[in-house]
């Protein structure tokens, strides 16, 4: 799928200053830095509600609820959710039409986190300090959005082009990226994207602009069980299960790299009810992950045949290797993140290397996997961003969330999306 509305891609670094520099000179940017200031603690009231509603993959239901009526709060219009609970919340410049075909810059954040619904969410606010499971990962890019919306209506800037706010479902683990694929497949603004701004927790001095792909697969293998003495010889699914995971680690990661970085994990592996008996069942989820999608495919012709290729020798040894009671196999893909890289030469990082300068920073890009593999992976410019303040313990239950720093992460957050706007409505 393309844009409807294509990037040009040239953008002159001395406009692309020009541009940030004359924003910053504007009044309402002032008022909305202000309010930034001025609500520190009200982000930090919104980040420890926030924290206290589960949002497990596939289970954000009432954070999507929770989002929507803050959206209304902040004054966006209209807001919406759609069916699989991706909130969406417009702020348009009076001037331009809202039923006109025009080109759209996309804010997202993600609501899901990593921890299954039954955990204990008991955030702790002290000072600027906020600890918790999802205090930062992504708390803190939800609530950045949020300020974010909130400063720019109470300015009343005109941001000359439609930006429309996303706390999107779906990015962690076997969610899959989901919500974001959702948006750029069926949303009513899927065809008119011309810039898309991911926040995804802490930090104010990197972006993400190289999107790391991933393939992900469960690898079953079945077959009769059965007594460990009584029925000896018969296949054992997890010894079956294991020479086929043997030959893939011993896939020369050197040679199929040829430049790019790849990665071979093994995640989980279960299967069997005790000790004395023949397990029915094995099962093991396979992580891979490299910076060219070459080497993703590479990987997953490996595992077929290295699984396949254990069966087989299994079958071979089995007496009832033509039997219903044969060791048979399956693989299943769970996860699929497209590996993608934002030009050089795009005008979204010229503009961020523009309000760097403005504000005096350094921006480092790195290699990540985020809600961003989904615009990148279409020829999109996206890059993901900390939403300002530091945290760290991700993904754990003593994970934490500190504000200090949050006000000049959010200013270079707002500066780079009022440049794209600019850029988008003068396509």
């Amino acid at each position: 799928m393309q844009p409807m509305f294509t990037p040009k891609i040239k953008l002159e670094r001395s406009s692309a200053f020009a541009r940030v520099t004359a924003l910053a000179s504007q009044r309402p940017l002032h008022e909305a830095f202000r309010w930034l200031h001025l609500h520190g603690q009200q982000m930090m009231r919104w980040q420890t509600d926030l924290v206290t509603i589960p949002g497990p993959p596939f289970g954000e239901q009432q954070r999507s609820a929770w989002m929507a009526e803050r959206f209304r709060e902040a004054g966006l219009s209209p807001v919406s959710v759609d069916s699989i609970g991706n909130v969406f919340g417009e702020l348009c410049d009076s001037s331009v039409d809202s039923e006109a075909v025009t080109p759209v810059l996309l804010l997202s954040a993600h609501l899901d986190t990593v921890f299954p619904a039954e955990t204990p969410l008991d955030p702790v606010l002290d000072g600027d300090r906020l600890n918790g499971p999802g205090a930062c990962d992504n708390a803190a890019g939800v609530i950045g959005m949020l300020a974010l919306a909130h400063a720019l209506v109470e300015s009343k800037m005109r941001p000359g082009a439609r930006l429309v706010f996303v706390g999107n479902v779906g990015e962690e683990g076997e969610g899959d990226l989901r919500g974001v694929r959702a948006i750029y497949h069926s949303s009513r603004y899927a065809e008119r994207i011309a810039a898309h701004i991911v926040l995804d927790g802490a930090g104010a001095e990197t972006a993400v602009t190289q999107a790391l792909g991933s393939r992900r697969f469960r690898a079953t293998i079945t077959g009769p069980g059965g007594h460990s003495f009584t029925d000896s010889g018969r296949p054992n699914p997890i010894l079956v299960l294991s020479l086929a995971l043997t030959q893939l680690a011993q896939i020369s990661l050197d040679e199929l790299n040829q430049g790019a970085r790849t990665t071979i994990n093994v995640g989980t592996i279960s299967g069997g009810t005790s000790v004395n008996t023949i397990p029915e069942t094995a099962t093991a989820t396979v992580d891979f992950r490299s910076t060219d999608a070459r080497g993703l495919v590479q990987l997953e012709v490996a595992l077929h045949r290295a699984v396949e290729d254990a069966v087989d020798r299994a079958n071979a040894v089995f007496e009832g290797a033509r039997s219903p009671r044969a060791v048979r196999y399956s693989i299943e893909t769970i996860g699929d993140r497209p590996a993608a890289e934002l030009p050089s030469e795009s005008p979204l990082l010229e503009a961020l290397r523009a309000v760097d300068r403005h504000l005096g920073l350094r921006t480092d890009l790195r290699l990540g996997s985020t809600d961003a593999n989904i615009p990148l992976s279409l020829g999109i410019p996206a890059v993901s961003l900390g939403a300002g303040g530091d945290g760290g313990g991700a993904h754990t239950r003593a994970e934490w969330y500190s504000a200090a720093g949050r006000e000049m992460g959010l200013r270079r957050v707002l500066l780079l999306t009022l440049a794209m706007l600019e850029w988008a409505g003068s396509r």
